[in-house]
């Protein structure tokens, strides 16, 4: 039995397991996508003077809301309409949510806890994470309602608009670095992080995160004024809960992303020592930056109004895109592989 057990739980703390499932992975985006609502909510209601974030359970800071939009989420009853596609109206919420979160499994951990690495890693994340605008039209066409298709709509050549310029920034960090191995590239950042070698290419990728996870004033293809709530009109109970909690994860992943290209990843702590301590504070460092990331993206809610979408793209195409080939070109005169 006691054989059993130590082989469930080194298979538990093996890289390939522990990073998708506990940390970056499942559990911790969960306990991340509780933490973010949360902090969202009281720094609005706290700039705004919002009642319920700031008084309702006040001795235990409000999260009493939380916990009641959670349990409706849980058990309010998922409505089908009658002519959607039924198979793809369940399955797309839940393919958008695991679309969103997949990316996190190529995020190294540590120097050397990581479930995947390759010479193309940053190749793979930027892969994966362009999965879900598909999923997201998808989510709007199942629903049988032109407002959720249009919304889906507009997800998709939003996307595009926040993809080029985006991948284009990543690239740049690639050729500062002059290795597309995200190990290598945190590695690399152990005297200077990226964003002093390159600030031009940490803003524009920044501002893209925010841009590509629907951040305030980017929130519009789910413009409540204009088409309702965009591609997710139709839902409700938890495959809303998995929709409305898939830009938050994909914020966490993207944020994990610009922690280890741009801001030294587990940097400034010092080589690994073959102590148990090895994969667990160079974890612990990444997932702050991240977090403080994730945190001046959500204090945006508090403080902008909503752009238009001819706004949102002409920032894209017409500033965002430019300026991301000049980082490119700058990264190129300062990379220091």
């Amino acid at each position: 039995m006691m054989v059993m057990l130590d082989l469930l739980l080194d298979l538990l703390l093996s890289p390939w397991v522990f990073v998708p499932l506990v940390y970056p992975g499942l559990v911790s985006a969960f306990a991340l996508l509780l933490f973010i609502i949360w902090a969202e909510r009281k720094m609005a209601g706290k700039v705004q003077m919002r009642y319920g974030p700031l008084y309702v359970l006040k001795p235990l800071g409000g999260i009493i809301q939380l916990v009641v939009d959670r349990i409706r989420y849980l058990f309010q009853e998922p409505i089908v309409p009658e002519e959607a596609d039924a198979a793809a109206f369940v399955l797309a919420p839940i393919a958008l949510f695991t679309a969103c979160l997949l990316p996190v499994v190529v995020i190294p951990v540590g120097p050397e806890f990581y479930a995947f690495r390759s010479d193309i890693s940053l190749l793979a994340f930027l892969a994966l994470s362009s999965l879900a605008p598909a999923f997201t039209v998808a989510v709007g066409w199942a629903s049988s309602n032109k407002f959720s298709l249009i919304g889906g709509l507009r997800e998709g050549y939003l996307a595009l608009a926040y993809e080029v310029p985006l991948v284009v920034s990543a690239l740049a960090g690639a050729a500062l670095y002059g290795t597309m191995d995200l190990v290598e590239m945190a590695e690399a950042q152990s005297s200077v992080w990226g964003v002093c070698l390159n600030p031009l290419a940490a803003l524009v990728f920044l501002l893209l995160v925010y841009m590509e996870t629907s951040r305030f004033p980017f929130e519009i293809s789910e413009a409540e004024s204009e088409i309702v709530m965009g591609p997710f009109t139709e839902y409700s109970g938890i495959l809303y809960g998995l929709c409305m909690g898939a830009s938050y994860v994909k914020m966490y992943a993207l944020s994990l992303l610009f922690t280890v290209m741009f801001l030294g990843a587990w940097h400034p702590l010092p080589p690994p020592t073959g102590t148990v301590l090895d994969p667990i504070l160079p974890g612990a460092v990444v997932f702050a930056k991240a977090l403080a990331v994730m945190l001046c993206g959500t204090l945006l809610r508090a403080v902008y109004q909503r752009y238009r979408i001819d706004q949102a793209l002409k920032i894209s195409w017409h500033t965002l895109t430019p300026l991301s080939l000049a980082s490119l070109a700058l990264s190129a005169l300062v990379g220091v592989a």
